[in-house]
């Protein structure tokens, strides 16, 4: 190898040592954030979420958490997703109390699912059912000597009024009755002409010596709307139930859980303006003012200031004010009654502080400002030894939240909202060690370790080079003699 080639070489590696020790990644450790929250789990579940607290919101130092981490107690940093919290719904039963109709015929009838007439009203309400099976040429009515029950048609009320579907009927007995079993089938119609079997259901009440009833009085079946039904017994004997009872299922959507923090105003940096502090990791959705007078009429503009370079001449910067919505907002009693202006809906918007200024003539209100957001869910792994911690605060962390199927892999929507809620704990402040007072200072002090490993490593190659030319002089000076 010559002496060229050799110095090519150190010079390439001196470089390559250089670039190598500018992009050393920063330490990444739970003393590196500034507020930390432990996490309490039971153990038991490998998956775990967590509603994020109002203070991760208002502390974390990025606008999309990215500076957010969780660390078990051996400091390992644990896999995690954030998911946006999912519409939420509540389950209840309304019970339908229904119209039943007897449907008697002669001992020997044959069938009275044929031979039935119903007869309904203009808005298709039943009046009345009869058996058309016949003795002596005259239809059987209800209580005729020798008739007996054989079925129940049942009204479910108007069609505008009744449940979008019924999914089980309920069955009370007489007072006189108290051991009772038979299994029966449903028939449901929309027109009292065509009839769809629903299915079958054994109903049976058994009372001991002591007046405990053993009961089954319920008739379950896949949802299912419809107006008309119709009752028939397959074994047991028919009888004139006491209250039959129609249950339909129901899905309450539940309103959004927002969270809140209301901020109180300070001067802006031009006159008339308020400003109000706030954090850029806020998706702020909606935005009011609350009034401390009684009669307040503002119109206004929410927006936010924009530094421009300074005009020539002058020696400081400039600010601009630049608008993002517009309303009016307003408290006002009239008739003993008190008006207030609604929340105003934005879409995830992300602003370290908030400026209104006022439209009008100016205006001595101080309002306040809430700020209300959804707050995301965070679903991670706890593995490893507890306890575990959040986390946040930090500027410059790059995001380590990962997909929701990276974390909890073949879980499906109803079965994360299911998983176990870990406990939160109270917030500590200031775990970032004393040598690092803030994010910026250890950003700094990271970058002037680097711009420092920098220089040696160069200063290294010069001196390299420098050894290498001092070699190659004398050489070349012992070779001209």
């Amino acid at each position: 190898m010559t002496n060229m080639t050799i110095l090519r070489s150190l010079t390439l590696a001196a470089g390559c040592w250089a670039l190598v020790a500018a992009a050393q990644p920063a330490s990444d450790t739970a003393a590196d954030y500034s507020h930390a929250i432990g996490l309490t789990v039971s153990g038991k579940n490998a998956v775990v979420q967590l509603r994020l607290p109002q203070a991760v919101y208002l502390n974390a130092r990025s606008a999309d958490l990215r500076d957010l981490r969780v660390f078990n107690a051996s400091g390992k940093a644990l896999p995690f997703a954030l998911v946006q919290t999912a519409a939420q719904s509540q389950a209840s039963r309304r019970e339908v109390p229904v119209t039943v109709f007897p449907v008697n015929a002669p001992g020997q009838a044959a069938s009275v699912k044929n031979d039935v007439e119903i007869k309904t009203s203009a808005d298709g309400s039943v009046t009345s059912v009869t058996s058309i099976t016949t003795r002596h040429g005259a239809p059987l009515k209800s209580g005729a000597d020798g008739a007996r029950l054989e079925a129940l048609v049942f009204d479910m009320g108007k069609a505008q009024g009744a449940p979008a579907a019924f999914d089980a009927l309920s069955f009370t007995l007489p007072d006189a009755v108290t051991n009772y079993h038979a299994q029966v089938e449903l028939e449901v119609s929309d027109d009292l002409r065509s009839w769809e079997s629903l299915g079958y259901a054994s109903l049976s009440w058994l009372a001991n010596s002591e007046r405990q009833t053993l009961t089954s009085n319920r008739m379950e079946f896949a949802p299912r709307a419809f107006r008309y039904a119709r009752l028939s017994w397959r074994e047991g004997t028919p009888i004139q139930f006491a209250r039959i009872v129609a249950e339909s299922p129901t899905l309450t959507d539940l309103p959004p859980a927002f969270d809140s923090v209301v901020l109180k105003p300070e001067p802006g940096k031009l006159a008339g303006d308020l400003v109000y502090n706030a954090a850029q990791a806020i998706p702020v959705r909606r935005m009011s003012l609350q009034f401390s007078d009684k009669n307040v009429v503002l119109p206004a503009v929410f927006g936010n200031y924009v530094e421009l370079p300074a005009l020539k001449g002058a020696s400081t910067s400039r600010w601009e004010f630049r608008p993002q919505l517009q309303a009016t907002f307003f408290q006002i009693t009239q008739d003993g009654k008190l008006r207030k202006s609604g929340d105003v809906i934005v879409d995830d918007a992300h602003e370290a502080r908030w400026v209104l200024r006022p439209t009008s003539a100016p205006s001595d209100a101080a309002p306040e400002l809430k700020l209300s957001w959804l707050p995301a869910t965070l679903v991670f792994m706890a593995s490893g030894p507890g306890p575990y911690s959040m986390v946040f605060g930090r500027a410059g962390a790059k995001s380590a939240a990962l997909d929701v199927a990276q974390v909890a892999p073949g879980f499906s929507a109803a079965e994360l909202q299911a998983v176990e809620q870990a406990v939160a704990g109270q917030m500590k402040a200031g775990s970032v060690q004393a040598a690092a007072p803030s994010d910026a200072a250890a950003a700094g002090s990271a970058a002037r370790n680097r711009m420092l490993m920098l220089w040696g490593v160069l200063l290294l190659g010069v001196c390299v080079l420098g050894f290498m030319a001092y070699r190659l002089i004398g050489q070349m000076k012992n070779s001209g003699e």
